[in-house]
């Protein structure tokens, strides 16, 4: 029993509204919330408020946010991802990426060996996380529908996926304090932020998201060519499903999110200066997006983790686990600094908001770009190795 009921709609909507909105004025407003950013206390929320009764787990409101904000916020984030400008100005934080995705592929192999037996669908559930821990959770959800998961174990994984990547994010905001990580690794920018008189007192979250000229022009063009990408790509990903092709060609091009981030990466790297020049599509992606961290917080009940997913649970703190282990000692290994490895690895979990989230957040930021270019991606590729890890494990454990 919950004190908003599944159907309050509009009650429900304007939770997610002002708990994203809470969440980005404490950002914002204090130096502890930005620390903590904005991202973690937007599914932070979710958590608590659901778990303490005030709202439900399941509603068909979140499936609203999943059917169609978290499409619509997949471009508005990308209008800027030329590939060119990738390769060129993501400099080494695209190295360290591709370390830290090393690790994520690396720690689902542990996984499922030392656990795969005893999960069912094994073979979605490895694609899921591993897509999950590569790009983000848009990433989890394509894969769920490519391998066509059960909605008991989606859910599951889900509450097994929030929870701890809250607990995650939380723990590389803290690794540049901790004195023994510090005295390994270089650490410029955190030296150069501690040589600056007054430092302590910044809000760099704040600095970051001041205020800019957004026309009316812009945001109509940001929502007319998001939700034109949207609507070409579903067509596209049902023309497909229904077409003659082999299974493996559908599961491979026939995604609506893959399609989603082909074709508006092949538009912004076609068109770079008309998507670059509109101005607001960030914003709006970043707010909706903000609606789909809450969204994901919601259903982590603490009970349900206790008495349905432990197992999934130690599956993905597995993962977690080998992806900062991996980072961390290869990044020593190539002499990357401890930010640029921080960064990255946060990218490959949550993706290139929550990364340019901790970067604004610590003030960092030199390091804002790279997040979201090597965090988009990761939106890229992740599909495609969740795809091919989920079909090996799924031919190794008989279909499971």
């Amino acid at each position: 029993m919950t004190l908003l009921k599944p159907d309050d709609t509009w009650a429900l909507w304007a939770f997610l509204f002002a708990w994203a909105a809470v969440s980005i004025h404490l950002e914002q407003r204090y130096r502890w919330a930005s620390a903590v950013s904005g991202c973690i206390l937007a599914i932070g929320g979710g958590l608590l408020f659901a778990n303490v009764g005030l709202v439900p787990t399941a509603s068909p409101v979140y499936d609203s946010v999943w059917t169609y904000v978290v499409p619509m916020a997949v471009p508005l984030l990308l209008f800027t991802a030329d590939i060119r400008k990738i390769w060129r100005e993501s400099g080494r934080a695209f190295g360290a990426f591709h370390i830290s995705a090393l690790g994520t592929v690396l720690g689902t192999m542990l996984a499922t060996a030392l656990l795969g037996s005893r999960i069912p669908e094994i073979g979605g559930i490895s694609a899921m996380f591993s897509g999950s821990y590569i790009g983000g959770s848009v990433n989890y959800v394509a894969m769920s529908e490519a391998f066509r998961v059960s909605p008991g174990l989606i859910n599951a994984g889900l509450v097994a996926d929030n929870l701890l990547m809250a607990v995650f994010f939380g723990l590389l905001t803290a690794l540049p304090g901790v004195a023994f990580i510090r005295r390994r690794f270089h650490t410029p920018l955190l030296d150069e932020l501690e040589a600056k008189p007054g430092a302590e007192g910044n809000n760099h979250a704040a600095s970051y998201w001041g205020r800019s000229e957004i026309s009316l022009k812009d945001l109509s063009a940001a929502l007319a060519c998001a939700v034109l990408i949207v609507a070409v790509s579903v067509k596209l990903a049902g023309a497909i499903g229904a077409s003659g092709l082999p299974p493996f060609v559908k599961g491979l091009i026939g995604q609506k999110y893959l399609l989603i981030t082909a074709l508006t990466v092949a538009l912004a790297s076609a068109f770079p200066r008309f998507f670059s020049e509109i101005r607001g599509a960030r914003e709006l992606g970043t707010l909706l997006i903000y609606l789909f961290f809450v969204v994901i917080g919601v259903p982590a009940s603490i009970t349900s983790v206790v008495r349905e997913s432990p197992i999934l649970l130690a599956y993905a703190a597995i993962i977690l686990a080998v992806n900062l282990l991996v980072t961390l000692v290869v990044g020593k290994l190539t002499r990357q600094d401890l930010e640029v490895l921080l960064i990255a690895s946060n990218a490959n979990v949550g993706g290139p908001t929550t990364a340019a989230a901790m970067a604004i957040s610590k003030g960092w930021n030199t390091l804002v770009l790279p997040a979201l270019l090597t965090g988009v991606w990761g939106y890229v590729i992740a599909n495609y190795i969740g795809y091919y890890i989920g079909t090996y494990v799924r031919a190794l454990f008989g279909g499971g």
